[in-house]
């Protein structure tokens, strides 16, 4: 292949990458916009009432859960599409930042698919209380590999000049925020109050972080 078409195939696959960030963005919010209004159970409620929701609505999330295996790998294609840009910056730079927050979206990945499944389960559990604190319980602690992938991403991100420092600014923040909900998880997923909106302040902010680093990648193909 020459060297030509070896820079065409790369590029490609950035361009790729890049538009997986922003689809991963589009299908997590596409879910929670069709579950939120439908009234998704937040951390903190009774079980009972929690898994008469699943129950209740189980067509509801089948549906809502249904696109989130492409947001997966959607996050596994922009994590590899950000290592091939900024790695090697790192190896010369003696650093590893990008593989710290690679293997937070693994992670999340990973943590993620267990959040889905038993969502699925309590359509079809007669007793979802375990079930419901163990997903609680999931949840709250997702934010310490969330965090895992902002800092790192943001940090491998600055020095290898793919994202501005706002950018990274909005990362850092969402770190702090999602670390701090994963720490006090046990108060989260105790009983429902303000202290929940900590977590979900730094989910929106990921969110954001996360298209934006999309479009940042799109925009270094160029």
């Amino acid at each position: 292949m020459s060297d030509k078409s070896n820079i065409a195939s790369g590029t490609g696959f950035r361009r790729a990458a890049g538009l997986a960030g922003i689809v991963f963005v589009l299908v997590i919010l596409g879910a929670n916009l069709i579950l939120v209004p439908a009234g998704l159970p937040t951390p903190g409620t009774d079980s009972g009432e929690a898994a008469a929701f699943f129950a209740d609505h189980r067509g509801l999330v089948a549906a809502a859960m249904a696109p989130t295996p492409l947001a997966w790998f959607c996050a596994v294609l922009f994590g590899a599409g950000v290592l091939t840009v900024l790695w090697p910056v790192e190896r010369a730079a003696g650093t590893a930042w990008s593989l710290v927050g690679f293997a937070g979206l693994l992670l999340q990945n990973a943590t993620f698919t267990v959040i889905v499944g038993i969502r699925y389960a309590l359509g079809i559990s007669p007793d979802g209380g375990a079930l419901w604190a163990l997903h609680d319980a999931l949840l709250a602690l997702n934010g310490t590999f969330l965090a895992s992938a902002l800092v790192g991403l943001t940090i491998a991100g600055r020095l290898g000049g793919l994202i501005p420092r706002w950018h990274a600014l909005i990362g850092f923040l969402a770190a702090a925020l999602q670390f701090t909900a994963a720490t006090i998880a046990p108060v989260v997923i105790d009983e429902k109050g303000p202290l929940g909106l900590i977590g979900l302040s730094g989910w929106l902010l990921w969110a954001i972080w996360f298209a934006a680093y999309g479009i940042a990648l799109l925009r270094r193909t160029g």
